[in-house]
């Protein structure tokens, strides 16, 4: 035990600064980083976005690009060279690609290559010409229909992220926000546009129009916009009550200045979320509709016009389905992967659910 008698008596050299130089240490200070910079950081660290994004600008240069590069269009057709399979240079020397397939006949399987005559002694007039992904039955480059293909498919996922951000967004914003009379108008005829199937209106509007492009983005612009509108007025509602709402009402702030000014930016980043997922969506809507034969008229192609021309061959030239299938895989698959890693980019409480 201390005893309270002694008393405790200290020297100059008891105590030392610290440091090997007799300085004092500062505690450091790091940068502030921005919200956007946090969003940045924690998206670039899910690979799996990432490689998504990868995909997606893969995608979007080979739509561009990707047409030019065989030296024909997507409309040339050529009847003497129907139903060739894929051949690429280089990869022929190794027996992969090199434009021979497996015709199954009643008397078995049976390989042939149209490119090269089966009698040494005969030329087919092929024997330096290369079709990446093969050719259909008009004798059309595959290769180069199916890049045009994707180039509608991301037109489409253009115009669904258009039609989600300026106009379900706003719907929702102002539904939410007023609430009352207006809200339950609005409510009740997004309710009854929404219980009108797409292939209807699709039907409808081709009595109208030409089938075509224009009559795919009025379909999707009739109805793509009625999930968008419900999840921004559910995040309306959940913010119109805050504080901060109060206090911009208090200081004499106006309705739409509050809806776009002090609600938008703070769901701003859900809404993102949401439209990136609906584009997949939109994109399988062009792909059944040009499936069904409601797509974009012939020669021009999409994804899902192609799928639907191979298919009726699918058990002689396989082929044909292969390379559309994967491309709009591709997209599909990488746009919901981005779209998770924005979702978990803006919200990392999402994880955990």
């Amino acid at each position: 035990m201390n005893n309270p008698n002694i008393k405790t008596e200290f020297l100059p050299g008891d105590f030392d600064l610290l440091g090997s130089e007799k300085i004092s240490q500062i505690d450091e200070t790091y940068a502030s980083q921005s919200y956007w910079h946090d969003i940045l950081k924690r998206f670039t660290n899910n690979k799996g976005a990432v490689v998504g994004l990868i995909f997606i600008l893969l995608v979007i240069l080979m739509a561009i690009v990707g047409p030019h590069m065989s030296g024909r269009t997507y409309y040339d057709q050529n009847i003497t060279h129907q139903n060739l399979a894929p051949r690429v240079p280089g990869l022929e020397k190794i027996g992969f690609l090199d434009g021979s397939e497996k015709m199954h006949t009643s008397q078995g399987a049976i390989k042939q290559n149209k490119y090269i005559s089966a009698d040494s002694s005969k030329t087919t007039g092929l024997e330096d010409v290369y079709y990446w992904f093969g050719t259909d039955v008009l004798g059309r480059d595959i290769f180069t229909r199916t890049w045009i293909g994707t180039r509608i498919s991301l037109y489409i996922a253009l115009v669904a992220v258009l039609v989600d951000m300026c106009f379900g967004m706003g719907y929702g914003l102002i539904s939410g926000y007023f609430g009352g009379k207006v809200d339950m108008f609005l409510q009740r005829f997004s309710e009854i546009l929404n219980g009108i199937p797409t292939l209807v209106i699709v039907t409808l509007l081709i009595l109208v129009f030409r089938p075509g492009l224009l009559t795919i983005t009025l379909a999707l612009a009739i109805t793509g916009w009625i999930g968008m509108s419900k999840i921004a007025r559910a995040q309306v509602l959940k913010l119109k009550e805050q504080e901060f709402i109060l206090a911009s009402k208090t200081l004499g702030a106006k309705d739409f200045f509050i809806i776009f000014r002090e609600i938008l930016p703070n769901i701003f980043g859900q809404l993102i979320v949401m439209s990136m997922f609906s584009i997949p969506n939109a994109i399988f809507t062009e792909a059944f509709l040009a499936f069904i034969g409601l797509g974009v008229p012939q020669p021009l192609a999409s994804l899902g016009t192609l799928i639907s021309d191979a298919f009726k061959s699918f058990t002689t030239h396989p082929y044909m389905i292969v390379f559309p299938v994967i491309v709009l895989a591709i997209i599909m698959l990488s746009f919901n992967l981005v779209a998770d890693g924005l979702r978990d980019a803006f919200d990392p409480k999402m994880k955990e659910v």
